[in-house]
């Protein structure tokens, strides 16, 4: 992977193809992951998991006191992921519900990293710019390390997530048959989001903790429109995030001052209208034909049925 980011370092713009391939990694893997979620019914949780990163990020800096990415990821990973267990954990124990919980959490993690973020900025640490980053995101920041911890740790997901790719699916679509295969449900749950969880914070730098949940979800929203395979859901998932992080670079190195994070967003929500309007079966113009065409045959056959008691009777 080194070399082959070295073969385009020396053919095109550092900055730009630094940016677009971190992007396009990032897109590949949170359109995959994302899938499993939407699926699950838990795009939420992707929200969830990125601000409750937030604090991570804050005591990995505090304790370290550097801004070394592959450290304040793993800061980030492990809140996060604490974070979902906590919710699981509330939903299973409590009788309090799944979105109550998950709000619950989003916004007391969030809150205790704004405060933890604060005190960072009143210690006068030099070495404390940056941070910011991960809230909103940056991705002109990135670089090309950075890239290489994306590829390497977004790689491992994918390969754990094709290994256990039949567990995971019988999974998501019917965990009661799961469980009666003896399959174990909680463990498959805890790594399926673990996953989840590192799918996210790969992308924090990027996009930023506010719009992460939005390249996990968005992507896989627009696959569901063209197939009804799961396979090829999180394939066409995985492409139009790649597509969105590379398009959405593109235009922001156009001009100045548009952030590409956002930009990258607006992309892919670009993807999904175009899928919900276009995509056969389930787009809304095939819809709306298909709806003018049942309406005419009904009419045609009303008719018909009109026509025949007046012939009879002449």
């Amino acid at each position: 992977m080194p070399n082959f980011i070295n073969i385009l370092l020396n053919h095109f713009d550092y900055t730009l193809i630094i940016v677009a391939m971190g992007a396009a990694f990032l897109g590949t893997v949170s359109g995959a992951l994302g899938t499993y979620a939407v699926l699950r019914r838990q795009s939420l949780m992707g929200d969830a998991i990125s601000h409750a990163s937030l604090p991570g990020i804050a005591l990995a800096f505090l304790l370290t006191g550097t801004k070394m990415h592959l450290l304040l990821i793993l800061g980030a990973a492990i809140a996060g992921w604490i974070g979902t267990v906590i919710i699981m954990a509330i939903v299973r124990l409590t009788r309090i519900k799944y979105d109550s919980a998950l709000a619950l959490i989003l916004s007391t993690f969030f809150g205790f990293g704004l405060v933890l973020h604060t005190l960072i900025q009143k210690m006068g640490n030099a070495n404390q710019a940056g941070l910011d980053t991960f809230l909103f995101g940056q991705a002109a920041t990135i670089l090309k390390r950075d890239v290489i911890t994306i590829g390497i740790l977004g790689g491992i997901v994918i390969i754990i997530m094709l290994i256990l790719w039949k567990e995971l699916k019988i999974l998501i679509f019917d965990e009661g048959f799961a469980a009666s295969m003896g399959l174990p449900i909680r463990t498959l749950d805890v790594l399926l989001t673990s996953l989840l969880v590192i799918a996210i914070v790969i992308g924090l730098q990027a996009v930023g903790a506010v719009l992460m949940s939005a390249i996990i979800v968005a992507p896989a929203v627009a696959a569901r429109q063209w197939t009804d395979r799961f396979s090829v859901m999180v394939l066409l998932a995985g492409l139009f995030g790649a597509v969105s992080g590379v398009i959405g670079t593109i235009i922001s190195s156009t001009a100045a001052h548009i952030p590409t994070g956002p930009t990258i967003i607006l992309t892919a929500t670009l993807f999904v209208i175009i899928s919900i309007t276009l995509a056969p079966n389930r787009g809304l113009v095939w819809n709306s034909s298909r709806q003018r065409r049942y309406n005419r045959n009904l009419r045609m056959a009303s008719n018909k049925l009109i026509e025949q008691p007046q012939q009879k009777s002449e």
